[in-house]
């Protein structure tokens, strides 16, 4: 530590930190330490897939903290024992109790006794304004069909500053809009050399966003609690490396609450190890999302439905002698097979028009667009008085987090109580 002006210290000796403040390195870890004692000792358990979860399971009751850097998401099936934990943290700091939360930086999330809905109206009506677009007319799909991106597209930006804060701004807006996640991916690969033609791509999403304010994930209270897989590749989409997207989607009954699409760390000699590649990484998320489910007291039924269109790699699982096309594949064959072999998935092929992971890999015509996207649990959503509103900022996979946690709280009483706790 430096000493403050006016404050000398003799030569050879140093300052010892006593108590971390805000701003200082150890600040974050320290108040973490000292939140997680606490919290434990009131008899909560600390998640070992997600360290920021805190669950208390008793016979009449369920509780559940999530915590974000200061802020506490109170949750439980209790008023009870939700007020009982809000006096406890009280005691034990300085804290601003803002009862139901209502909004909180930019997440928007309404619930009612039909279920939850999740949308980020304000964060979007900000951006448009931002780029000054709010005139402007809007877009039908977040890029025309076959819109392919390079490097040498065109000369590079000489301000590219609007651009990455576009492509950021796109990143958050994520956490809601799985609509346009291939979008932000393709973006994100240009952050270091963007062109005119990468630009004016990220305003024809900013104006398909003006058209589709309202629109957010749906998360209905009566939930199955199932999960569902699919997972495919986009044949060497990536013009410049030549390698393949891999994209899969989890849902929780008939909510989507995981998804993902990135480019593939090496160059696939095939579309079969291609596809095994990508059934490897969503076999990775799926088996974390099981153990976070045993987190919240629930036993998610096995075999889990796994959706592909590849013939071949599934093949590939069910036979372990496919010599000349797997022994370059080891790692992912191995985590897939084993999977299999323990019961946790059930490899179905689905025909190729089928398949909803298209929606994360290409740019699609409007017919297929609009079929794909009416299937991921986006729904518009206009606020009225009669709903009440619940915002909270989270990182994605804390938003994964609230998700399974309301759908399981929905399930098991009807009177479920949501506080939030800010530390000040």
């Amino acid at each position: 530590m430096s000493p403050s002006e006016g404050y000398s210290v003799p030569q050879g000796h140093v300052c010892r930190l006593k108590r971390s403040l805000y701003g200082q390195k150890q600040a974050s870890r320290q108040w973490n330490h000292k939140f997680t004692t606490q919290i434990v000792a009131f008899g909560f358990v600390q998640s070992k897939h997600d360290y920021c979860l805190f669950t208390k399971i008793s016979t009449d009751s369920f509780l559940v903290l999530l915590i974000y850097v200061d802020g506490i998401l109170v949750a439980g099936t209790s008023i009870e024992h939700i007020t009982a934990i809000k006096a406890y943290l009280d005691r034990l700091f300085t804290n601003k109790d803002l009862g139901v939360a209502k909004y909180f930086l930019g997440l928007e999330v309404a619930h009612s006794s039909q279920g939850i809905t999740v949308t980020q109206t304000k964060y979007i009506k900000d951006i448009v304004m931002d780029i000054g677009l709010l005139h402007a007319r809007a877009a039908t799909k977040p890029l025309p069909p076959g819109n392919k991106f390079t490097e040498d597209a065109c000369a590079q930006l000489p301000h590219p500053k609007l651009y990455h804060r576009l492509v950021g701004r796109f990143l958050y807006l994520n956490f809601t809009r799985s609509d346009t996640f291939h979008t932000c991916q393709q973006f994100s690969q240009f952050l270091q050399r963007p062109c005119q033609r990468h630009l004016d791509a990220a305003f024809h999403l900013v104006r398909y966003l003006k058209g589709t304010l309202h629109k957010g994930l749906f998360f209905s209270s009566r939930n199955s609690l199932e999960l569902r897989t699919y997972s495919d590749v986009d044949w060497a989409s990536c013009v410049d490396t030549k390698r393949f997207l891999t994209e899969y989607y989890i849902f929780l009954g008939d909510a989507l609450v995981s998804w993902k699409t990135k480019k593939q760390n090496t160059v696939s000699r095939s579309t079969a190890e291609a596809k095994y590649q990508s059934m490897g990484s969503t076999i990775c998320e799926l088996t974390w999302m099981v153990y976070l489910l045993m987190d919240f007291g629930i036993s998610a039924p096995t075999p889990i439905p796994f959706s592909y269109d590849n013939q071949a790699a599934l093949h590939i699982v069910n036979n372990p002698v496919f010599h000349e096309h797997t022994k370059h594949l080891d790692i992912d064959c191995h985590i897939v097979r084993d999977k299999f072999k323990s019961g946790l998935i059930n490899p179905v092929h689905v025909p190729g028009k089928a398949r909803l992971a298209d929606f994360f890999t290409k740019s699609l015509p409007a017919p297929s667009f609009f079929l794909l996207l009416s299937k991921l649990g986006l729904v518009d959503f206009t606020p009225s008085p009669t709903l009440g509103g619940l915002k909270i900022f989270v990182e994605k996979k804390k938003l994964l987090l609230l998700q399974l946690l309301c759908s399981h709280l929905q399930l098991h009483s009807a009177d479920v109580g949501l506080e939030v706790v800010f530390f000040v």
